[in-house]
């Protein structure tokens, strides 16, 4: 497995680049996601996932081991493929997944092209409990964000309501207004459970 190339940058466009490393040019495929992180600079690092096929090894490419985290959980999902999970990438940003799925907004993954109904259903159903494995700092959430979610669903549960429920509602309510405090986070909260 080639767990990330590191080399000079010889080509980038929307959907690949090329990089050179020991003489040898890797052709990777990549979302956009990764094509405006990666920096017009000579020497890259970039995380790879390898596709084997029977005729072919197709590589994909990330700029953080993160988003390959994310393309790895999506691929799990039964009906999205490589193809498809690209795709996903190019059209939100992994934090916008990760926010997607704690939320169950179905709607949101529905409105990338290629996701129908079932299949945005399936992909939360089964990425809801593998979400959490996510690094929250290579997503771009803040720690204090995740800390005040965090704080209010153990006060949530030690109030014995239910986890599942909670998530969805917290983050519900966090998203609509990210300014927050932990105390009204909670309270309003508890008025929708």
């Amino acid at each position: 497995m080639i767990t990330y190339i590191k080399g000079r940058l010889i080509e980038k466009t929307p959907t690949k680049i090329v990089v050179e490393s020991s003489g040898i040019g890797y052709e990777i495929n990549i979302s956009l996601n990764t094509f405006e992180r990666i920096l017009d600079e000579e020497n890259i690092k970039i995380y790879t996932y390898l596709q084997r096929k029977e005729d072919s090894d197709i590589l994909f490419g990330f700029s953080e081991k993160s988003e390959r985290a994310i393309f790895q959980q999506l691929i799990s999902v039964s009906g999205i493929g490589p193809s498809t999970a690209r795709t996903i990438l190019s059209s939100i940003s992994p934090k916008e997944i990760q926010d997607a799925v704690w939320s169950e907004d179905i709607d949101r993954i529905k409105s990338i092209k290629g996701i129908g109904l079932k299949t945005a259903q399936r992909l939360v159903i089964e990425l809801k409990d593998k979400v959490e494995l996510f690094d929250k700092k290579d997503l771009d959430l803040s720690s204090e964000m995740y800390d005040i979610k965090k704080e209010a669903l153990l006060a949530l549960s030690v109030l014995g309501f239910n986890k599942q429920k909670s998530e969805k509602i917290v983050s519900k309510i966090y998203f609509e207004n990210k300014e927050i405090e932990l105390q009204e986070l909670i309270k309003q909260s508890l008025n929708k459970l």
